[in-house]
């Protein structure tokens, strides 16, 4: 573990889980009973998993009154040297970007922080400078026009896209070192909005994590992905996330990758 005052790129924020994780949001799929210790040491392999492939760790400050707090990629999200913090809807989650926003500020980095309706950052995918940001129960139209008005003047397209089917828009969709996005068709709504697309036959193998141009890091629990992934010419690196995923979280959700 390293927490640099001022890091070399890349980095990645994280944030330990709370004594309090097993009392997370779940809001659609069926709650079950989450091992605290494993979540744990599964945490601990997912941050060892970035930091071998060049990702020094930045932490925030573990909040044990916060349980989804260690899904962090929520409470900010990074364009370029911006920082956008947050304005989570569930009540539970609002304090999670307080901790956050000191350690970005803390970083050198400029901020701008949403004030109008709601988002939270698993709704927010990055393709280039294409910004995809999910209309969904926790992203409303109010916060995607605030966003859009801080992002194109630096250069970024924002497009709203409907989730009805899944809680974040990253939950549904993530996108390869190519730009090509991925999805799991049950549990997206409309492919058809995206140039490049590719299904992949399981749920968790809809989420990855970018490391570098050739390779990502994506839930074991996706073996058939893993193989057509491979079959495209990706390294891929696999973190066992299980308990994560009975909260609804990803590999996407527990970190935040800074590149630039």
């Amino acid at each position: 573990m390293t927490t640099p005052a001022t890091p070399a790129v890349p980095y990645a924020l994280v944030r330990p889980p709370a004594d309090s994780l097993p009392d997370g949001v779940v809001t659609f799929i069926e709650r079950r009973p989450l091992d605290l210790d494993l979540a744990r040491r599964q945490w601990d392999d997912y941050v060892a998993a970035l930091e071998a492939h060049g990702f020094a760790t930045v932490h925030v400050e573990v909040d044990h009154s916060l349980p989804d707090s260690v899904f962090i990629e929520d409470a900010v999200v990074m364009f370029d040297d911006l920082a956008v913090v947050t304005n989570p809807k569930e009540p539970a989650r609002n304090r999670e970007t307080v901790a956050t926003e000191k350690v970005v500020i803390d970083l050198g980095h400029q901020t701008a922080t949403l004030t109008e309706g709601n988002l939270d950052g698993g709704d927010v995918l990055k393709v280039g400078r294409q910004v995809y940001v999910g209309l969904t129960g926790t992203t409303d139209a109010a916060a995607v026009d605030q966003l859009r008005r801080i992002l194109e003047p630096r250069g970024w397209a924002v497009t709203a896209v409907p989730v009805t089917k899944a809680l974040h828009l990253k939950s549904a969709i993530t996108a390869l070192p190519d730009g090509t996005i991925i999805g799991h068709g049950p549990i997206v709504d409309d492919p058809s909005m995206f140039e490049r697309y590719l299904e992949v036959p399981e749920e968790p193998g809809c989420h990855v994590v970018v490391l570098d141009e050739a390779t990502v890091l994506m839930s074991s629990a996706a073996p058939q992905t893993e193989a057509l992934l491979r079959a495209r010419g990706l390294e891929v690196v696999t973190v066992d996330i299980s308990e994560f995923e009975k909260l609804e979280g990803c590999v996407t959700c527990l970190s935040v990758r800074v590149r630039s």
